[in-house]
Order: C-alpha cells, then sequence, then structure tokens
C-alpha cells in the first residue's frame, strides 16, 4: 500500500496549492511527478533542496520522481519571482553545470535501475534543440491565448505599474517552453504531476491546460510555500551569498555551521522540510527544544542530518571537531590536527597579525611575543595585566608569564592562536 504522499507534505507544511483529484491520482497509481530546476550554475544551494525533498518524499512514498534539467529554459530565464532579466548560458556551459548537479542528485534520490520507482533526470534542452521557431509557435502558440498568458501573476508583475525594465518577448514565452516540457513528459513518460514552489503554479498550470487542450489528458498541479526566514529574507541567502552544496564553493564546515545557527522559529518550521525523520521523531524533538532552547536540539539535529546527506560522515565529523575548537577546552591537539584551509574557516574574520618566524623558532618570552613580535597587546604592561589575571590562552591552553614560545607552539608550521579573555581572538601568522 501506497503512503500517502500529500498527506506526508501537509503535516510537514510542504503543501501551498494543490490542484483538485491531485490525491486521489496519487492514492490510485504510481504517479510519475516532476520538478524542474535551470542549471544556471554547476551546484545545487540549499534553497534547491525544498524542490528536492518534496520528489525524495515523492519516491519514499512508492511514486518516481523525474528532476528536469532546464538546458533549453535556463538559456531563457525564468521571470517568476524576478525584477529584471538573468543572463543567459551557452550550451557548453548548461552541460557542464548539467553533469555536476546529476553528481549531487545522486546523493538526496535513488537513480538505481532496479528500483521501479527509479529517479530520472532529463533535460529539456534534448527535445527543444531542433524545435523550429515556427513549428513552436504553431504546435505549441496556437493553443493558449496572450489573454491567458496575461493573467500569469509572474507576467502582471514584470508588466505592472512598478517595473522598470518590462519583459522581453523571450521571457514572455517561458511559460509556453515550460508548459510544454509537461505535455512532453506527458506524452513520453506518463507524467501527470509537476511540483515546485509557489511562484511557479501560473507556469505548471499553463502546462496542465496545454495537456488538456492538445491531447484531451489530465494532468495535476502541487506547489509548496516559498521558504523564508523569520526576518522574511531569502532562505539560504548569507551576507556572502547562497548555501551551496558544492565544498568548493560552501565549505562542510560552513555548510554545518549554517544549520548550527538558523533561528530557533525557522528550526521549527525547517526540520519538518528537511529532515528525513518521521513525524512522531520530529514531534518528539520539537518538544525537547520547547523545553530547553538552550539546547539547540533542533538545530543540532538539522546540522548532523544535512552534512552528513550531502557531505558525508568524515566531512561531518571534521565539522564536528572544528565547531568544538571555538567552544572546548584544553583542545590543543585538535587544534594541531585541524588542516590549514579549516583553521582558516574557523576563524574566518578574526584579526591576523604577524610574527617573524626565525624570533619563535629560537624561542621568545610569551610577554615580548604578545607585545613586541605580534603586536596582539599594544604594551607589555597590558600583556603581563591579561597574564596575571588568567586570561590569556594560546592555542586554547591558559598560560602564565613564564611561558616560553617556540616552534612548538605552531599551527600547520605557520599559525599560532591568541585568546584574550572568552571571546577575542587573534591568528598570529610566522613567517
Amino acid at each position: 500500500m501506497l503512503m500517502n504522499f500529500v498527506e506526508e507534505l501537509t503535516w510537514r507544511g510542504m503543501v501551498h496549492d494543490i490542484m483538485p483529484g491531485t490525491e486521489e491520482l496519487l492514492d490510485k497509481e504510481m504517479v510519475t511527478a516532476y520538478v524542474g530546476i535551470d542549471p544556471t550554475a554547476d551546484s545545487l544551494h540549499i534553497g534547491h533542496l525544498t524542490g528536492v525533498m518534496m520528489l525524495k518524499h515523492l519516491q519514499d512514498a512508492g511514486h518516481r520522481p523525474v528532476v528536469l534539467l532546464g538546458g533549453a529554459t535556463g538559456m531563457i530565464g525564468d521571470p517568476s519571482g524576478k525584477s529584471k532579466e538573468r543572463n543567459l548560458l551557452d550550451e557548453n556551459a548548461l552541460r557542464k553545470n548539467q553533469y555536476a548537479l546529476e553528481l549531487q542528485l545522486q546523493k538526496l534520490l535513488d537513480f538505481s535501475q532496479e528500483k521501479q520507482n527509479q529517479a530520472l533526470l532529463v533535460n529539456n534542452y534534448d527535445w527543444m534543440k531542433d524545435f523550429s521557431f515556427l513549428e513552436f509557435i504553431r504546435d505549441v502558440g496556437k493553443h493558449l491565448t496572450v489573454n491567458y498568458m496575461m493573467a500569469k501573476d509572474s507576467v502582471k508583475k514584470r508588466l505592472g505599474a512598478d517595473s522598470q525594465n518590462g519583459m522581453s518577448f523571450t521571457e514572455f514565452s517561458y511559460q509556453l517552453v515550460q508548459g510544454y516540457d509537461f505535455y512532453y513528459l506527458y506524452k513520453n513518460l506518463n507524467c501527470k504531476l509537476q511540483m515546485g514552489g509557489s511562484d511557479q503554479w501560473g507556469n505548471i498550470t499553463t502546462g496542465t491546460e496545454l495537456i488538456r487542450r492538445k491531447s484531451g489528458g489530465e494532468a495535476f498541479a502541487l506547489t509548496c510555500p516559498l521558504i523564508t526566514k523569520s526576518d522574511g529574507n531569502k532562505f539560504g541567502k548569507t551576507e556572502e551569498g547562497n548555501i551551496w552544496l558544492d565544498p568548493e564553493k560552501t565549505s562542510p564546515y560552513k555548510f554545518y555551521q549554517f544549520w548550527l545557527n538558523i533561528s530557533d522559529e525557522d528550526a521549527t518550521r525547517l526540520i519538518k522540510i528537511f529532515s528525513l525523520k518521521d513525524k512522531a521523531t520530529i514531534e518528539s524533538l520539537i518538544e525537547k527544544h520547547q523545553q530547553e532552547p538552550h539546547l539547540r536540539v533542533l538545530q543540532k539535529e538539522m546540522a548532523v542530518e544535512l552534512t552528513t546527506r550531502i557531505h558525508g560522515e568524515k566531512e561531518l565529523q571534521a565539522a564536528q571537531q572544528a565547531s568544538k575548537i571555538l567552544f572546548g577546552k584544553q583542545v590543543t591537539e585538535e587544534l594541531k590536527a585541524l588542516p590549514e584551509k579549516l583553521l582558516l574557516e574557523v576563524f574566518e574574520g578574526v584579526p591576523q597579525h604577524e610574527a617573524q618566524k626565525t624570533a619563535v623558532e629560537q624561542g621568545m618570552d610569551i610577554v615580548t611575543f604578545l607585545a613586541e613580535a605580534s603586536g596582539v597587546f599594544s604594551s607589555k604592561g597590558e600583556a603581563r595585566r591579561m597574564l596575571k589575571s588568567n586570561a590569556v590562552s594560546i592555542n586554547k591552553v591558559k598560560v602564565d608569564e613564564n611561558r616560553q614560545i617556540t616552534a612548538e607552539d605552531l599551527l600547520n608550521d605557520k599559525y599560532i592562536l591568541v585568546q584574550k579573555g572568552k571571546k577575542n581572538y587573534f591568528l598570529v601568522r610566522v613567517k
């Protein structure tokens, strides 16, 4: 017996709009459903994860998920939710991006050939590239009126009084191309359901209408709410930009930290969307979190689950070890074991000073090192006062006036971490 997919999404807060008859269809048969992703970068970011999670729950419910990479639509640019037209990519860039995204998706969905409802990856460029303009306007364009297309919110917003740039014909035609994608998958894969963010409702229903008008068939639509943070900003964006799944763009440590640092209000909502834990487990975790919010139970659960799923157990352990260094005591050995790249990530934004390596290798007293060699302290007097107050640590270990600084203190053969008080860190680069 198939799990009730709509019921699952509903308690998770992942249903915004649903076309009548969708739930009945899903209860009746194994349904093929798709979500579209434009391959405009060579990595997914966590903004994409909501759509992928919909497909994951769909597959777990016994249905067949399809990811449509928009090689063709990526060349046009979807106007939905955009205030201006996006940059267009050529075929080589899109193919490179497709390959990278496919590798990431394999961690999130089951593409095993022996699985009856195996996930599929398709690219609309494959069926759009040989479609001539005349064929397209004859076979697709004639089925939908301009009045129908103009009524879509994504079009109205771009043509409204507050729009400075207007809308190109290229973007206006986007809903026709996306509508044809749905029609193509309906005809070739028996795909009867398209899912996406709530801003996609207009484009998705254009597809259901095209299917009805061209073939007399019936297709369905389901959208989830757009995920925003409690402050109203777009989820998955930081001051530095997107949180990517590619470890070269967003390191596993930063990825782990992102989930650890979301607000309590967001955590209560987002664990339902991004965790694969069942309802009873999640409700129990939320209850525990509400009783002891300072323990950040939900944030820790999400950080562990998602870092493991995206980056693997080894990277999770490295991220946890690095996180422990900031808040733990007597962690010198862990600090020395950190690779340079991770060390610099952990202490990103910390003031940096420089000291001469030859002087350190010869050995020097702690006061001279702090005040003269590195300049962390403004004077020897200040250094002595802080040392007497037991307020100075070298590489996370408390030190006194008698301490000598030597080459043994070097991290990665070039750094010494100085801590003044509880929260003030300084990284001394020794060269």
